[in-house]
């Protein structure tokens, strides 16, 4: 008995589908074109023209990141279209760090079973990322593998290239004591932390379609769905008005761990936690949770996205330029001498988010 032929369709992967959706990307990605732009989507690689973009004497910084367990989120939720712009954030934001520029991102997309209308949502979200940072979508991979992805779940991750005159390259090793830094509002959790947030909801007893408990005009899901800050512009428009010695992207580590990857040994902060107010889905988490101050403050960015250290007679200016931006900017420290091994980051008044 003849057995009947199988196709890669029988194995779980439609090739028409997708075709589909690169289709329907095209003119996402198209609308992300920038100067230095070579080719389009369909290549085997991708080009950009450092020179046409304007650079003569060229560093290129590259990163790559994911968007972590607030996939878990979007797929309990059923909630696709802002991830995309999740994951260019985490990446251009820390280019943006060294002074960068970002140029151009590429993604990767995996899944179980690929549907062009989610598939097409998540690229849009990347596309719209990808025009706050003024950055070009040039490339990707959609990878559809049963077995390896239950049917509906899916993975992402990005890749970003950026440049910054040689010049202009920012280390943080010229942060000296008397500096002030300056936090940046985040527009919620970001991108870190959620699986401490997901075993929250789930103890809490609220589902992702109730209204959230911080905010009822949202539900739950699309409130912890708020997509990551972008940055790019405005602390690059920070940086050519001078003065800046460090930027800090506040990911996973919280204020605890990424301040310190930007500082000289020789030096320290003191941030004062009454500075700014701690955010309610923050203070909702705290209290859910009955997390500790300091497990806040070591897990989440705790309501500032960007940390800057700045020269102090160069804040005001700065401050007046990022505000120009849309950014809401607190004074909430300096740096200071260290002395010794002791620590890099001292915050005052953790307390106060107690209350």
């Amino acid at each position: 008995m003849n057995k009947p032929g199988l196709s890669y369709k029988d194995a779980g992967v439609d090739i028409d589908a997708g075709n589909d959706l690169v289709e329907a990307i095209k003119p996402l990605a198209k609308s992300t074109s920038r100067p230095g732009v070579v080719s389009g989507l369909g290549g085997f690689g991708a080009l950009f023209d450092l020179k046409a973009a304007g650079f003569e004497d060229p560093i290129l910084v590259s990163g790559t990141d994911g968007v972590g367990t607030k996939l878990m989120v979007a797929m309990a939720a059923d909630t696709h279209d802002t991830i995309g712009i999740d994951l260019v954030a985490m990446c251009v934001n820390d280019l943006v760090v060294q002074g960068a520029e970002p140029l151009f991102f590429l993604d990767y997309f995996a899944t179980g079973k690929l549907t062009v209308e989610a598939g097409r949502a998540i690229v849009a979200g990347i596309a719209e990322g990808c025009n706050q940072a003024g950055c070009a979508l040039i490339g990707g991979e959609t990878a559809e593998m049963p077995g390896m992805y239950d049917e509906g779940h899916y993975d992402l991750a990005g890749f970003s290239v950026g440049a910054v005159e040689r010049s202009q390259l920012l280390s943080g090793d010229t942060a000296a004591p008397g500096d002030v830094l300056l936090g940046l509002a985040s527009s919620g959790i970001h991108s870190n932390g959620y699986s401490l947030v997901r075993k929250i909801v789930e103890t809490s007893g609220v589902a992702y379609s109730d209204p959230a408990p911080f905010d009822a005009d949202k539900k739950l899901g699309e409130a912890l769905l708020a997509p990551t800050r972008i940055y790019v512009k405005s602390c690059l428009a920070a940086h050519k008005s001078g003065g800046i010695k460090a930027f800090s992207h506040i990911t996973g580590g919280g204020l605890y761990e990424n301040i310190p990857r930007v500082l000289p040994t020789t030096v320290k902060v003191a941030i004062d936690c009454a500075a700014w107010d701690l955010p309610p889905v923050f203070q909702w988490l705290m209290k859910e949770g009955n997390v500790a101050a300091e497990e806040m403050a070591r897990t989440f960015n705790c309501g500032l996205g960007m940390v800057i250290a700045v020269e102090s007679d160069r804040a005001e200016a700065v401050q007046a330029v990022l505000q120009e931006y849309g950014e809401t900017v607190s004074r909430i420290g300096t740096v200071e001498g260290r002395t010794g091994d002791e620590p890099q980051v001292a915050l005052k008044g953790l307390d106060r988010w107690k209350s």
